[in-house]
């Protein structure tokens, strides 16, 4: 496995990673000064790994558009999936790829996870929810059943989005935040019940 990111995001893939006996060749950074990452070596050039066969990449940046901004960088590569073992994962959960489950986390029955997605520790996704590309949940937030996040979506720590509910295109749900109604795109929604505090620039 190849990380492109060379961040704390990844530090915990790392750690993902050695879990799952998944040998790791490298990582990808564009800040030059980076060489190394828990004694994993940083290079700075794609062309670094051209020798490595059957390999496969996992974008190891937090940050939802440059993660998407990174995919489309790396083009027409093969990307892996990453799941702790301690996650629950029900059978029938359909994850795309590039996806990361980290730590503790629970996704619970018929929902669909996109491409590139970040479930981080301890989150739980309940049945029947669908989560669209580039989405990132923070640690500990909560997805009750049927909920739907549309692409970019970020759901901050510890927050519970109502069943039924739907978030659209690149908005923001705050950290503890209680979501009870449709949220619409490219806003941040926050406290409890959340209330509109922005508007995105797009």
């Amino acid at each position: 496995m190849i990380l492109y990111g060379a961040s704390g995001h990844a530090k915990v893939i790392i750690d993902i990673l050695i879990d799952n006996k998944i040998n790791i060749d490298g990582l990808i950074d564009d800040n030059n000064q980076i060489e190394e990452l828990l004694d994993y070596p940083v290079y700075h050039c794609l062309t670094k790994f051209n020798s490595v066969k059957n390999k496969s990449y996992i974008v190891s940046i937090g940050n939802n558009r440059i993660r998407k901004e990174i995919v489309a960088k790396l083009g027409d590569v093969k990307f892996g999936t990453v799941v702790h073992s301690s996650v629950i994962l029900s059978p029938f959960v359909s994850l795309g790829v590039g996806v990361v489950v980290m730590h503790g986390s629970i996704i619970n029955s018929s929902s669909k996870i996109g491409n590139h997605v970040i479930i981080n520790s301890r989150a739980v996704v309940e049945h029947d929810c669908l989560v669209g590309d580039y989405v990132h949940i923070s640690p500990g937030a909560i997805l009750c059943g049927n909920v739907k996040l549309e692409e970019g979506v970020w759901v901050g720590a510890g927050a519970t989005i109502k069943q039924g509910v739907t978030i659209g295109k690149w908005s923001v749900i705050g950290a503890g935040a209680v979501v009870i109604s449709d949220v619409p795109s490219n806003v941040v929604v926050a406290g409890v019940p959340s209330k509109l505090i922005k508007v995105h620039d797009v």
